[in-house]
C-alpha cells in the first residue's frame, strides 16, 4: 500500500473526532444566518484575559461560514496558536505516523471483524477504496475503520477545515502542538480489539445513515450549538464508553498540563481543537473552570 494513498483516510480521522465519524453530504441552507463560533475567553478571577478556546471542525463544505469579527479579533490578539496536530496538512508526515501503528500482520479477515449483517455492506465500502479485502489482513481494526471512513459520501472537505485555516495564519514558530500525529494515533492503537471493532461497525452503520442525520454534526457546529454537540459526543462510535474515554476524556486530561503552562506564560494562546473536546463535564471548558479560570462564551 502506498502511504500517500492514506491521506484522505487520515484527514477523515480528524473529522471523526468532532463528528462521530459522520460528515454531511451537503450543508443545509443557512441564508441570512451569521457565524456563531464556539469561542470562549479564558480569564483570571480578576478578569484578566489569559487566552481563548475555539472549538474547531476538521472538514467543512465549500462556502460554509464559521468565522466572524470576534474570531478575527481573537486571532489578531493571540500570541500563539495551540492545535492538536501542527502538520495536519502534511499527508506524508501523517501517513508515516499512521502506518507503523496501524500495520500488524496476521489480522483476521476484515469481514470477520463486524457482525454478519454488516459484512455485505463492509465489502461494498472496501470496493469504494483503492484496496482489496485481503489488504486489510495487515491492518488493525482501528486503522481499517479510519481508511473506510473516507468512503462515506461527503460534501465536507478537509481543505476547508478550521484547524488548517488557523494554521495558515500563524507562523510555524507561533504554533504549538498539544499532541501531534503519533500520539493521536497511539490513542487509537491503545483501544481494545473489542472497541476497535465497535468503531469499525460504527463506520459501516453510519455509511447507511440518512443524509439529514449525516448533516447533524456540521449543522450543530455552524449553529454554535454546544449543548447539541455535547449530546452528539455520546452517540455513534463515541457512544462506546471505552472509545469515549480514550479519544475524548483521557486526551483532554492529558492536554491540561500543557494548556495550563501556556496560560501561565507571557504569551496569550488561542487553543483551537475539535469542538467535541470543549463540551461536557469532561470538556476543556469545565476542566479550566475547575482550575479557577473564568471561561466565558463570546459572540
Amino acid at each position: 500500500m502506498n502511504p500517500m494513498n492514506l491521506r484522505a483516510a487520515l484527514l477523515a480521522l480528524l473529522a471523526c473526532l468532532v463528528a462521530a465519524c459522520g460528515q454531511p453530504d451537503k450543508p443545509r441552507e443557512r441564508e441570512g444566518e451569521q457565524a456563531n463560533p464556539l469561542l470562549w475567553e479564558i480569564a483570571r478571577a480578576d478578569g484578566t484575559t489569559e487566552g481563548w478556546l475555539l472549538g474547531t471542525i476538521h472538514a467543512l463544505p465549500d462556502g460554509a461560514e464559521w468565522r466572524n469579527r470576534t474570531v478575527d479579533g481573537v486571532v489578531a490578539d493571540a500570541d500563539i496558536l495551540a492545535v492538536e496536530i501542527a502538520d495536519v496538512g502534511d499527508g506524508r508526515a501523517m501517513a508515516s505516523a499512521f502506518l507503523p501503528l496501524a500495520s500488524s500482520a496476521g489480522q483476521p479477515p476484515l469481514t470477520a471483524r463486524v457482525p454478519p449483517e454488516q459484512r455485505e455492506r463492509l465489502a461494498e465500502l472496501v470496493g469504494d477504496t483503492r484496496y482489496r479485502l485481503d489488504d486489510f489482513d495487515r491492518i488493525e481494526s482501528w486503522g481499517a475503520a479510519l481508511i473506510l471512513a473516507q468512503t462515506v459520501d461527503s460534501g465536507a472537505d478537509a481543505l476547508n477545515g478550521v484547524d488548517r485555516a488557523l494554521i495558515r495564519e500563524f507562523p510555524r514558530n507561533r504554533t504549538v502542538e498539544l499532541e501531534g500525529a503519533h500520539r493521536q494515533f497511539e490513542a487509537f492503537d491503545s483501544l481494545s480489539e473489542g472497541a476497535q471493532r465497535a468503531m469499525l461497525a460504527a463506520i459501516v452503520e453510519e455509511s447507511q445513515a440518512d443524509p439529514a442525520e449525516l448533516r447533524r454534526p456540521i449543522d450543530l457546529y455552524l449553529a454554535g450549538d454546544d449543548a447539541g454537540l455535547e449530546r452528539l459526543s455520546h452517540e455513534g462510535m463515541l457512544g462506546n464508553a471505552e472509545i469515549r474515554e480514550v479519544l475524548l476524556t483521557r486526551r483532554n486530561a492529558d492536554w491540561m498540563a500543557q494548556i495550563s503552562r501556556l496560560l501561565e506564560s507571557d504569551q496569550r494562546p488561542l487553543i483551537a481543537v475539535g469542538a467535541a473536546h470543549m463540551v461536557g463535564e469532561d470538556g476543556l471548558v469545565a476542566l479550566l473552570e475547575a482550575q479557577g479560570y473564568r471561561v466565558t462564551r463570546l459572540n
